[in-house]
């Protein structure tokens, strides 16, 4: 039986991270997205890209449509509580764009709805099915390496004339990588946080060091706006050896037009590489072929949990223990100097 599902935004996130990729799904159908009159002033045009979409001003065509199971959330943080509740409270099943709510306490309402509702609430954390991320799992699974004792995961721009205040870069930019990391490893037995801003102190996050610790292993997240020469998106050491990935890169878009994507892996040119010792005590080095980027898995799995009563791919415990950190975070980068 077929998914319909309502949308509610229609910025850059649904443009090129939803709708793309809900395009590949026979048994998923976005049937309508729901926009502010004031957000389609001067931007209705894009909206005949989507002839089989209806594009509606009023929520109320969305929250009484009994055809809609699940609708998306992809709106500015500061509004995502107020809609998620909307969805729940009108019987469906929300999901919802990262960062998930503003705290792990707005979050925890809206999860205790979901459950008082028998509905499911989830965090979009579509990142974890980045064709580099999901290379470096295979890796780290495939033992090769021994018993991991170090990864480093980077997420740098080069920007040395931002200067917009606050603290965003954490909650827009750490939370994919952070959410990588908890999605494999949990809850760290420590933390310490070096956040701060390299260009406006005590105003901003502009550097990212966060240390996990796991037992003997730390993992160590970065972000920064002053890496001028490409860093790897991923380094990891082992007791047997050692992977190195550069990043795969955002999603090719369209010139112009909607949003069409390929569900391929990368070219060789950029395949990570491996080199370790096996069990004979013998060296090898090698590519690792690049797994492909699918931000529909995600969709395929929440909807084998709605249909089958399954456990949620994005847990709530993962998406509150995110938040938390994100919170510490960024009291850590006002106290900076």
């Amino acid at each position: 039986m077929t998914l319909n599902i309502a949308i509610i935004g229609f910025g850059n996130a649904v443009v090129n991270y939803h709708l793309p990729y809900l395009d590949k799904k026979e048994n998923i159908k976005v049937k309508t997205i729901y926009r502010r009159e004031e957000d389609r002033v001067g931007d209705t045009e894009r909206e005949s890209l989507y002839s089989e979409i209806v594009f509606s001003t009023s929520i109320e065509d969305i929250l009484q449509d009994d055809e809609i199971e699940l609708i998306v959330v992809a709106t500015h943080v500061d509004s995502h509580v107020e809609y998620a509740k909307l969805a729940l409270e009108h019987g469906k099943h929300v999901l919802v764009e990262k960062p998930f709510a503003s705290t792990s306490a707005e979050a925890k309402d809206i999860f205790e709805l979901a459950n008082r509702k028998n509905l499911i609430a989830m965090a979009n954390q579509n990142r974890r099915f980045d064709g580099d991320f999901l290379t470096l799992k295979h890796v780290i699974e495939s033992g090769e390496l021994g018993n991991i004792v170090e990864i480093q995961s980077h997420y740098d721009y080069f920007h040395p004339h931002y200067s917009r205040n606050g603290f965003g870069m954490l909650h827009g930019l750490a939370v994919h990588t952070i959410d990588q990391l908890i999605s494999i490893y949990g809850v760290a037995d420590r933390i310490v946080y070096d956040v701060r801003s390299l260009i406006a102190p005590g105003e901003s996050d502009d550097y990212i060091d966060i240390d996990f610790r796991y037992g003997r292993m730390k993992a160590t997240i970065k972000c920064s706006l002053l890496v001028k020469i490409e860093h790897p998106k991923f380094v990891v050491h082992g007791d047997r050896g050692s992977f190195v990935k550069y990043s795969s890169g955002h999603q090719k878009k369209n010139g112009g037009g909607r949003t069409r994507v390929s569900i391929e892996a990368e070219s060789e040119d950029n395949w990570g590489t491996m080199s370790y010792i096996d069990d004979e005590g013998i060296s090898h080095t090698e590519k690792v072929p690049s797994q492909a980027t699918d931000y529909g898995i995600l969709y395929d799995r929440l909807l084998h949990a709605i249909r089958h009563y399954d456990d949620k791919p994005v847990k709530d415990e993962e998406v509150l223990y995110v938040l938390d950190i994100l919170h510490d975070g960024v009291e850590a980068a006002r106290k900076a100097d």
